[in-house]
């Protein structure tokens, strides 16, 4: 898979393993790196089948496969502990990887993300399918910041907006690959082994997150014997690029007192 490593470039730096959501592209994470690279070794990278990680995805791909991708990057980077950060369904591949290889994880940050299907969820992302089958790319990409973004932020950000959704739509994925990727998530369910999970562990969720609630959250944070839960009144499913002060203040926050 494409991946970079940005920042301190000594092995014994920390190191903080970034995973985004659907999209899977290294880019969404770009509102994080000005605080990060000069206390850490920031690893970012295309998720298989998305942006400069070319791949047909198998029939049956599941969040399960994505968490062996990861793993198996950080083995050939010969990294060995990481503070694991994933959004949405970036964060459904930590919690499987928490699963797989919990000795690697040094913490975990799981941002707007969920341990079962949710009908809510399950709806929005029927949607979305729909619409990429039925319309095409264009109108999946034109759709997506009403998922991502409250709805001040949309209008105020429509310049901004207008150039993400041509680089997206420069860059989309296969569909085929896409709508793999969408039923990965909707079949994830590791509700019943939450408890097995013991990495420390942080839950930020959205209070204004109308693609994700934010009690999904809440509960994977219930359920796990290290989580903590901060719940953000601001930013919908996306803050990290919506809010990134606060969403950096909150994450660093976190990270530090891991190390």
């Amino acid at each position: 898979m494409y991946h970079e490593i940005l920042g301190r470039t000594d092995p014994a730096a920390p190191t903080l393993v970034f995973s985004s959501g659907l999209g899977g592209s290294a880019r969404f994470w770009g509102p994080q790196l000005p605080v990060l690279l000069e206390n850490y070794r920031v690893v970012l990278y295309d998720q298989s089948g998305c942006g400069r990680s070319p791949a047909t995805l198998p029939e049956g791909y599941s969040i399960g496969d994505m968490a062996r991708e990861v793993l198996a990057l950080l083995d050939s980077l010969k990294i060995e502990r990481c503070h694991f950060i994933g959004h949405a369904l970036g964060g459904l591949v930590g919690l499987e990887m928490a699963l797989q290889r919990p000795s690697l994880l040094q913490s975990q940050v799981l941002i707007n993300a969920w341990s079962r299907p949710n009908d809510h969820s399950a709806r929005c992302f029927a949607v979305r399918k729909t619409l990429l089958r039925d319309s095409g790319p264009a109108a999946y990409v034109q759709a997506q910041a009403l998922f991502l973004y409250p709805a001040d932020w949309i209008a105020a950000h429509s310049a901004q907006l207008a150039e993400d959704d041509a680089h997206a739509l420069a860059h989309f994925p296969e569909p085929g690959n896409l709508l793999k990727r969408i039923a990965a998530l909707q079949a994830f369910d590791v509700d019943g082994r939450l408890a097995d999970i013991t990495t420390p562990t942080l839950v930020i969720a959205n209070r204004d997150d109308m693609l994700v609630p934010w009690q999904q959250s809440e509960r994977l944070a219930a359920r796990m014997p290290r989580a903590e839960l901060k719940v953000l009144t601001y930013g919908g499913h996306a803050s990290s690029v919506s809010d990134p002060g606060v969403f950096n203040e909150v994450l660093l926050a976190f990270v530090q007192e891991q190390n």
